[in-house]
Parts: structure tokens; sequence; C-alpha cells
């Protein structure tokens, strides 16, 4: 059974079956996603996806919404540590994020990456999609706009666009150096340049 993401407290059954689900994708790819690989997955009966989620579309809609919760669950979490309030303080937190989301958030975020592609020929999905990168970019405004930036949407556009990239790139190249510590240079220089002014 995969290791749960963020953990809240003991899972119901359709939680179990849709955190197998987002393992599934994210080890063995979105083609893998089967009612029966997710009861394999999830350490179930044979059935006991298909009696909860009747289609594949169904499933996959329902771990999509799982999904975005956890990631979002995450960000929340580490915006409630602590607001940073400046560019340095700001990729030190984002470094932080990306090495988890390549690190004990692998499989999730490689879950992630792979419905990008299934949302570029499917609307509903990139509804869906759209839904959870909109709920971290108000996170990312809200600390922007704490750091100092004069144009906090259109820098979080760019700030957004950058991490995609950057946890991308981890994640295809494994020789990438690990820790927050190099996903944060290249992050300070960004912000430093988007936030000349701050101290």
């Amino acid at each position: 059974m995969p290791t749960r993401s963020v953990p809240t407290g003991t899972p119901t059954r359709s939680e179990t079956l849709l955190d197998a689900a987002i393992h599934v994708v994210g080890t063995d790819g979105i083609r893998a996603l089967t009612h029966r690989a997710v009861d394999a997955a999830a350490g179930l009966p044979t059935g006991s996806a298909s009696n909860l989620f009747r289609t594949r579309e169904a499933l996959l809609r329902a771990m999509v919404v799982r999904m975005i919760d956890i990631e979002v669950e995450g960000w929340g979490r580490l915006a409630g540590a602590a607001t940073p309030t400046t560019p340095d303080a700001l990729a030190a937190t984002l470094g932080t994020m990306v090495e988890t989301l390549t690190g004990s958030l692998r499989t999730l975020t490689v879950a992630r990456y792979s419905l990008f592609m299934e949302a570029a020929r499917d609307e509903s999905l990139q509804a869906e999609m759209g839904r959870g990168a909109r709920r971290v970019a108000a996170i990312g405004r809200e600390w922007l706009t704490a750091a100092g930036s004069s144009d906090p949407d259109a820098h979080t556009a760019l700030l957004m666009a950058h991490l995609d990239g950057l946890v991308v790139h981890r994640l295809a190249f494994p020789d990438t150096p690990p820790g927050s510590d190099a996903a944060a240079a290249g992050l300070t220089t960004l912000l430093r340049a988007l936030i000349p002014d701050a101290r």
C-alpha cells in the first residue's frame, strides 16, 4: 500500500483507493491506471475501486481532486509556518518545497506532471488542474506581496513557471545537484531580479 503523502488522520476507504491511484500513475504511468491496479496497490479486494468509481474516467477525476487537495494542503501548511518577507527568505522556502516535491512527494509529483499531458487533450481535466494551480498561485501572491513585489500577479506567473521547470528538470535528470540550497540558488537570482529594491 502506498505511503500517504500528507497524513491527515485515518484515511477513508475512498482516500486509500485514490492515494493508491496516485501511486499507480506516479510509478507506472497514466496507462497503468485501472481499477484492478488500484485495488492491488491499495491492498484491497478486487472490485473495491470499481464499487466506488464506476468508470476509469470517474476514478481519474476523483484522483485529480485528491491529488490537488494533498498538494494545496502541503503548500498551505508551509504558508502557515511562516511568511517569508524578503526575496532570499522566499527563495529558501521555495527551495525547501522543491526538495520535498522531488523527494518525499516524488511519486505524487510525477503523477501530477503525467496528468498535465492528459489535460492537454481533456478540457474538463484542464479545468480541474487549473483550479489547483489557482489555489497555489493565491499563496504565491501573498508571499510575493510580503516580500516586496510591485506586481505580484505577473511575478507569481513567472515564479510558478520557473518552479514547474525546476521540478520537471529534477525529476527527469536525477544527476541534478540535490538539496534545497541548490534549488534556492536559482530562485534567489530570479527573485532578486523581480524585487530589486527589497532589503
